[in-house]
């Protein structure tokens, strides 16, 4: 589940970082010509430049991200047989895919678990658990490259990035809005922007970032899907079943993967009630039961 959280919080650092930056330096190009109102055309021009300016700064970063906060280690020349299997099997998927042979490697983690990113499907990286690899079939371990394959055949990092520049947008143009709000009826400031203003700002990015994380998380669930039919297509329904049947008898091991990288992995973990809301893979059942109607 690694791919989408850390997405999302490289993105979420960058357009806050920017966001206090501008107002520190008291950037107010979205001002009525009164220096009170709020230009609400030239605040949506703001806020969308900034906005996409964050989720295609972590689109762009994500390889690196994923490298960094996992230790994967890049396979160039395989030192095992393991290792070898791995490149054919992964340059296999991706010929039959119809993209080019991404960067292949192994994190250390004992749960079995996989991911890809990259800025596009012809420069992404595909990594496996070394615990994947120890305790799965090669019929399994396939499966669950095909499924990552297919993420990335299926340009989900691109297509993310684009649903998070519109929330990004929306989040930043909204709560300057409600800012803006606090601070001249609440507060009763009628001489330009105050302290309220700021702190009002800040404060509803954070919170409607979280509901627009929802936003997010729910396209990811529905993503997962289309990755599990991809990957059926590539490896065999038995096999993609099998691999997630797999995963689901060791839910209960703790995933040690970082939360940031989560939501591009096989296996996301579960969550029940609200807390599911912000949960980028759907149960396990579920999917199962999906691969099974499709035949």
């Amino acid at each position: 589940m690694m791919r989408i959280l850390l997405f999302v919080a490289t993105n979420l650092a960058v357009v806050l970082v920017a966001s206090i930056t501008l107002s520190l330096f008291g950037f107010n190009g979205f001002m009525a010509a009164n220096g009170v109102d709020l230009d609400l055309g030239s605040l949506l021009i703001f806020c969308a430049v900034f906005g996409f300016a964050g989720s295609l700064v972590s689109l762009f970063i994500s390889k690196w991200m994923a490298k960094m906060s996992t230790g994967t280690q890049i396979i160039t020349q395989p030192r095992t047989r393991h290792e070898q299997w791995l490149l054919q099997t992964v340059e296999e998927l991706s010929r039959e895919a119809g993209i080019k042979m991404p960067e292949v490697g192994i994190f250390p983690a004992y749960e079995a678990n996989a991911f890809a990113t990259g800025w596009n499907r012809n420069d992404a990286l595909v990594a496996v658990s070394q615990g994947l690899l120890e305790r799965f079939s090669p019929d399994e371990v396939k499966a669950v490259l095909a499924h990552e394959i297919g993420h990335v055949a299926n340009g989900d990092m691109v297509t993310l990035a684009l649903v998070q520049g519109v929330v990004n947008t929306f989040v930043m143009f909204f709560a300057r809005i409600i800012g803006n709000f606090v601070d001249r009826v609440i507060f009763k400031n009628e001489e330009g922007r105050g302290i309220a203003y700021y702190v009002a700002t800040i404060v509803a990015e954070l919170v409607l970032g979280i509901l627009a994380s929802m936003i997010v998380m729910w396209f990811s669930r529905r993503r997962e899907y289309r990755a599990d039919e991809a990957g059926a297509q590539l490896a065999g329904t038995g096999a993609m079943i099998n691999a997630l049947q797999r995963l689901r008898s060791e839910q209960g091991m703790p995933v040690h993967m970082p939360d940031t990288l989560k939501a591009f992995a096989i296996n996301g973990g579960l969550k029940d009630g609200l807390a599911g809301l912000l949960m980028s893979h759907p149960p396990l059942e579920d999917r199962i039961d999906a691969l099974r109607r499709r035949g």
